[in-house]
């Protein structure tokens, strides 16, 4: 199988202060990871690497056969599908849910001059049905809730027909039943094999969707742990990432972590 991401000793520093230090990580076809740990792991940080929105500052980051800094990032990002709260801050609130989902053809948020065919308009208007947001399409994207946001930025993030997606933190503010809801799409989405890779940056791996296969775990901007997630989920090496003593269970093919009695 190919390499979807190749990263070797990759560093990202700002202010003197290393965001990622030597993180070495590799994604092959057909894989589907979850990247967890603390705030200020690194976690979003890693993503914008893996995005081509942020250059390594150290080391080398190739994404889908691409080395960042020796290739044209805005033919490589249409290829990548992204779903952050950054980018959806930069979402217009007055775009058209349609037009929300149909401007990720471009890489762009917000409508301007381009031109889209019937075969764009009609994949936007699946992707929606798929994701059961296509009632909104004549909405607003300011008007909908959290959760029509997150399933609207889901039909984005698939809209060019990428090879990678990445999804970062896409349960952060819903309740337990849009955070299920959303659970049991990605789900669905990672079990179907002609999905493409998926990257999926959480807190808590109760928001883990069955069918995820590798997790990568970080701390203080490090690899902790990266392989088969049955391997790398444990008491120990999330204890570890977290800095607190944690019992790990795997139930019905669902995670959970509670604090270890008497730690």
């Amino acid at each position: 199988m190919g390499d979807v991401l190749d990263l070797i000793g990759v560093t990202v520093t700002r202010d003197g202060n290393a965001l990622i230090d030597a993180v070495t990580w590799r994604v092959t076809e057909g894989e589907r990871w979850v990247v967890l740990g603390p705030n200020g792991a690194g976690k979003t940080t890693l993503l914008q690497v893996c995005a081509a929105r942020l250059h390594p500052s150290k080391g080398t980051a190739t994404v889908l056969g691409e080395r960042l800094g020796a290739t044209n990032v805005f033919d490589l990002r249409p290829r990548i599908g992204l779903s952050s709260a950054a980018l959806a801050d930069r979402l217009p609130p007055g775009e058209r849910v349609r037009d929300v989902v149909l401007t990720a053809a471009y890489a762009v948020s917000g409508r301007w001059n381009e031109a889209y065919d019937q075969l764009d308009h009609g994949r936007s208007d699946d992707l929606l049905k798929v994701f059961g947001v296509a009632h909104l399409a004549d909405r607003t994207f300011g008007t909908l809730s959290e959760g029509e946001r997150k399933r609207v930025q889901l039909a984005r993030s698939l809209m060019t027909d990428p090879e990678l997606v990445l999804l970062d933190e896409p349960a952060a503010g819903l309740d337990l039943g849009g955070r299920e809801t959303l659970v049991q799409d990605l789900s669905e989405l990672a079990g179907d094999p002609r999905s493409p890779v998926m990257v999926l940056v959480t807190h808590h791996v109760e928001e883990i969707p069955p069918g995820f296969s590798h997790a990568l775990l970080l701390r203080s901007g490090g690899v902790v742990a990266a392989g088969p997630i049955d391997e790398v989920l444990t008491d120990e090496t999330l204890s570890d990432a977290f800095g607190v003593p944690l019992r790990v269970r795997h139930s019905e093919e669902r995670w959970s972590a509670v604090l270890r009695p008497g730690g």
